[in-house]
């Protein structure tokens, strides 16, 4: 199949999902991580799905970083990685929350006692 500008390839996602247009977990978000466990596939898994397993063998990454390294449209990707974790070959962990915001007082404490130290 012929590519596209940017070495993408000219192949629908709903082909790489199987059809399937809708994850069975709409709570995969794009900074989800995906770890896979240490067991072997089973066979006959479909080619999309295999590829994201081996991407996950060598740590974890998140959703985005997945369907970047497949070349596949976060969309599809999310599809796949759903049916991996229902099929419990696949851990998903929702993404770290953001820090909350600093508190500024206590940030010029800390550089008022460092400066203190600094005099000594």
């Amino acid at each position: 199949m012929t590519g596209r500008r940017g070495g993408r390839p000219l192949v629908p996602a709903y082909l790489s999902t199987g059809g399937v247009a809708r994850p069975s977990r709409p709570h995969l978000e794009r900074l989800t991580v995906l770890t896979r466990d240490g067991a072997p596939p089973p066979a006959g898994l479909p080619a999309a799905e295999q590829a994201l397993l081996e991407l996950l063998a060598g740590g974890a990454l998140t959703l985005v970083e997945s369907a970047a390294l497949l070349r596949l449209p976060v969309s599809a990707v999310r599809v796949l990685a759903a049916d991996l974790v229902d099929r419990d070959l696949v851990q998903a962990r929702a993404p770290i929350p953001a820090a909350e915001r600093f508190d500024p007082d206590l940030l010029k404490r800390v550089a008022d006692g460092l400066r203190a130290l600094k005099h000594r």
